[in-house]
């Protein structure tokens, strides 16, 4: 298989491909290696290549995507004997026990494994930058960022690579890629996928696994192959009456959607994100949709401290585990996550759980919301995507916080004022998808739009607990209406078949 003619197909349709005997799925994995082979260097989206033995497997006959690519994410989707590094250092040598039920379940359905994608220290930037594995780069705009935490991920699947690659969502890590990356990504709700058998809520609930894909059918197939609750999973949710595959071509009827495209936070929004909303809406309604400037109300600022003491609390645990477990010590880890490490440390455990349980307020604020439309629509992130290097930390700043980490002040910090000022700092950029991970609803971005320079431009669908079938009916009518498909074409000229 020519590696021009892989790019034409998305993984629904390479396994009908292959299904139908027209080639082979060795020539299939071929055709992904070499395209990996000739972008990846200037991606640097693959930390982990497993190319050799991917070829070398004997091919799945079986599954719903039998002897389709895939690529994981290396922060959990965790492999049997193999490193999952978090990317960060003082995960270097983490070998999971068993596999992930993401990974069973993936190997189930018949794809195979092609090496694992680069992810910033723990997930936690919406940029992928670490220092264990180097900045990826944005196939769109190699000078730009692809976002994160899956911003391997979505560089990987825009690049054509693979069609689709392994992600998880614990503040937008599926939909910030996929907005930049101009994929379509689906954060399920909360135990939709089992986080098993190394976890039971990722994040305490707030992240889920999935996919990034380039087409919604990939990601409701893969929905089918994931879905479903885990021996000893804290809960189990409603599974759909059919198969996601099935329910997404139907119709989702007349739909009630409330719009906004304020920041939850008071932070800027730019005009391209913006755009994107109002294009979004002007197709739903020839769609026959009625749309409507509406949106939950609650406490925007509440809501960032307690994401960012989701932070604290998830950084400082994953540090002592790494020192405790795998003989790391703190020159192992980034000046910022030890910043966030010492303020998890020091964060009075009273109000971890308060901020914990404030959590409701929240869902309920949503409830009372969905009590009046069925979904909501908003940007998917607040700005565009910054250059490689951009959200540095200045060298000052990082002065003051090698003071901080010596005198250990992370009480006088929580005292000052000071968090608020960082809650801002770190999700001023992206203030629209952290509700659905604190509420565990499920939500969407969608590549509606492009801006005049080439640039995707995400936007974001959310639903009630549980809403996934009328999110992927949704999808796939703007999908139709408004098809994005062709546009991966440029990625093609860009990063040519023969060569770079």
């Amino acid at each position: 298989m020519k590696q021009s003619e892989y790019l034409r197909y998305d993984a629904t349709a390479l396994a009908d491909l292959i299904r139908r005997g027209e080639v082979t799925s060795q020539e299939v994995c071929e055709a992904a290696v070499e395209r990996a082979t000739s972008v990846n260097g200037s991606l640097n989206a693959i930390c982990f290549p497993q190319f050799s033995e991917a070829l070398a497997q004997y091919f799945p006959q079986q599954g719903v995507f039998a002897g389709v690519p895939l690529l994981l994410k290396d922060l959990a989707q965790e492999q049997s004997g193999r490193p999952c590094t978090y990317g960060s250092r003082g995960f270097r040598n983490n070998i999971a026990p068993q596999d992930s039920e993401f990974v069973r379940r993936s190997r189930e359905g018949g794809l195979v494994f092609l090496g694992r994608t680069a992810t910033p220290e723990f997930g936690l930037k919406a940029i992928t930058e670490s220092e264990l594995w180097g900045p990826s780069r944005n196939p769109w705009n190699t000078k730009l960022t692809p976002g994160g935490s899956s911003g391997g991920s979505g560089a990987a699947t825009a690049a054509g690579i693979v069609p689709m690659a392994g992600a998880n969502d614990g503040g937008g890590s599926i939909r910030i890629p996929a907005a930049y990356n101009g994929l379509f990504g689906l954060k399920p709700s909360r135990g939709r996928i089992s986080s098993g058998p190394l976890m039971g809520e990722s994040w305490t609930g707030a992240s889920s696994d999935h996919v990034v894909t380039r087409t919604v059918r990939d990601s409701a197939a893969m929905l089918d192959v994931l879905s479903g609750s885990a021996p000893g999973d804290p809960f189990v949710i409603p599974a759909p009456g059919a198969a996601y595959a099935e329910v997404m071509q139907q119709s989702p009827g007349s739909l009630k959607i409330g719009v906004f495209t304020a920041s939850p936070y008071g932070t800027e929004v730019a005009p391209e994100c913006v755009a994107a909303v109002e294009e979004t809406a002007r197709i739903l309604e020839n769609l026959g949709h009625k749309v409507e400037y509406a949106r939950p109300e609650f406490d925007g600022m509440a809501l960032a401290r307690c994401y960012l003491g989701l932070y604290f609390g998830e950084v400082s645990a994953m540090m002592a585990k790494a020192k405790e477990q795998l003989g790391a010590d703190d020159s192992d880890f980034e000046l910022d996550t030890r910043l966030m490490g010492m303020l998890g440390n020091t964060m009075p455990l009273s109000d971890y759980v308060l901020r914990r349980q404030q959590w409701n307020e929240f869902s309920r604020a949503l409830g009372a919301f969905f009590g009046g439309y069925d979904l909501y629509l908003c940007p998917t992130t607040g700005q565009l995507p910054v250059r490689i290097g951009e959200l540095d930390t200045p060298v000052h700043l990082k002065l003051a916080a090698k003071l901080m980490l010596r005198l250990n002040a992370g009480k006088m910090v929580h005292r000052s004022g000071q968090v608020d000022h960082m809650a801002m700092e770190s999700l001023a950029r992206t203030p629209f998808t952290q509700l659905a991970n604190l509420t565990g609803t499920p939500a969407m971005s969608v590549p509606v739009h492009w801006t005049a320079e080439g640039l995707p431009v995400g936007v974001q669908f959310g639903a009630p607990h549980g809403g996934e079938d009328i999110l992927l009916q949704l999808a796939a009518q703007l999908e139709a209406a408004a098809p994005w498909f062709g546009y991966y074409e440029r990625l093609e000229n860009a990063f040519p078949a023969t060569g770079l």
